[in-house]
């Protein structure tokens, strides 16, 4: 992939902007065995387990909140990379010596990457769980050092050199160690049936800037400047419908506003564009015009 640039907005400017503040919370997944996939993200990735009871299992790190939640369901549809739904979820890491720490876990659990990458505004290994499901992890590199021309952010795909990457390791590290504390849900990437739609929703709706527009297929939308929280894209689903209910995969994703105020100024214009909302516990849930769900909460 060559360089992206963005390019003004092709909708008309969202009612507000999302607040700056506003991250990713939690993922949550279904999964087809979920003995397997607890391991493998014990084991592969380096979160710790937390059971929830009802065949469900909370995937984080030590002292901090849940990232990845797994549902079992052994009957679930399986995935259909031709429909809607999760193309990955990324893992950012605080730092490249993390990074290269995630590497030597993977090669000591034996699991293959999918890819490795460097977009210029961060480092990032590919690979896919038991389910198929798509995870980047990733380290950014200080927004000062984020490339721009004509005051536009850009981005590359260029090959990413693990033998450098491996040369961050700390002193006497095999890959055993846990994720830090600090790892967090840094963006989601969303297969979608159309670009247009969705654009209207997760920009004109929900206040989402689009950063990146100059790569076909995609969009790379954020919060207060960051490369990307939301990408989407069609490669694979382009006028593609849902997948099945409870399918594996995707179950939804948590957008998590800094405040009550922040949460009830992005609802208002939910509910000005008629778009359906059920309680979720302390969140609201809805629905993108590609049936991807979205948890709305408040930061805790």
């Amino acid at each position: 992939m060559g360089q992206l640039e963005d390019s003004p907005t092709a909708t008309s400017a969202p009612r507000t902007s999302i607040d700056p503040a506003t991250r990713l919370g939690a993922v949550a997944l279904t999964a087809s065995d979920l003995a397997r996939s607890r391991a493998f993200y014990e084991q592969a990735i380096g979160l710790r387990a937390s059971e929830l009871g009802n065949g469900t299992v909370s995937m984080g790190v030590d002292g901090g909140p849940a990232l990845i939640n797994l549902y079992g369901d052994p009957s679930a549809a399986p995935p259909d990379r031709r429909r809607t739904g999760l193309f990955h979820l990324a893992i950012l890491l605080p730092s490249r010596p993390d990074l290269a720490l995630a590497l030597a876990r993977l090669a000591a659990a034996n699991w293959p990457l999918d890819g490795a990458s460097d977009h210029l505004v961060s480092e990032a290994l590919y690979l896919s769980d038991p389910d198929g499901n798509g995870i980047e992890i990733y380290r950014d590199r200080p927004r000062q050092q984020w490339p721009r021309s004509d005051g536009r952010l850009q981005m590359a795909t260029l090959p990413l050199d693990l033998r450098d990457l491996l040369g961050e390791l700390p002193g006497g590290s095999d890959g055993a160690q846990p994720m830090p504390a600090a790892t967090s849900i840094g963006h989601v990437h969303l297969q979608v049936s159309e670009l247009l739609q969705s654009e209207q929703f997760y920009c004109g709706v929900l206040g989402f800037d689009v950063i990146v527009r100059g790569y076909p297929g995609a969009l790379f939308l954020s919060a207060g400047g960051y490369h990307h929280h939301i990408g989407l894209n069609t490669w694979n689903s382009a006028g593609a419908a849902r997948p099945a209910h409870g399918a594996v995969g995707l179950r939804s994703f948590e957008v998590v506003l800094p405040g009550s105020p922040q949460l009830e100024a992005v609802l208002e214009n939910v509910r000005a564009a008629n778009i359906e909302t059920r309680p979720a516990g302390a969140a609201t849930e809805i629905e993108d015009p590609s049936g991807n769900r979205l948890l709305l909460r408040a930061d805790e």
